[in-house]
């Protein structure tokens, strides 16, 4: 049963980064023509798009890092503070560099963005 689940969800995912795809590839189709004057000397609007999408997979996968270590750290910091309520500063300071991998994330998408 669960390798049925798996399997059922690689396929999902799969699918989905298809859909995706092709959207985009539409998309630029359609505003190629548009956007003649728009497009600086050089860059093409697949290139654009590709920055586009590169920024968000960056903000996206970095966030999802983030809310996965700051579920783990939290989890732990909270059980360590319950017992011993001096330890507060050292938890905090590990929740902390845990919320800055979301912060650089957003720096690369905000550089892949205007770049």
């Amino acid at each position: 049963m669960k390798k049925l689940l798996i399997i059922g969800l690689i396929i999902t995912t799969l699918s989905l980064a298809v859909a995706v795809a092709s959207v985009v590839e539409a998309y630029s189709q359609f505003t190629a023509g548009a956007d003649e004057g728009a497009v600086a000397e050089g860059e093409t609007i697949m290139k654009i798009g590709l920055s586009r999408v590169g920024s968000g997979l960056a903000i996206g996968l970095a966030g999802l890092g983030a809310g996965i270590g700051l579920g783990t750290a939290s989890a732990a910091a909270i059980g360590v503070v319950a017992e011993k309520p001096e330890m507060f500063g050292r938890t905090m300071i590990y929740v902390v560099f845990t919320e800055a991998i979301a912060i650089y994330g957003l720096v690369i998408a905000l550089l892949l963005w205007l770049g």
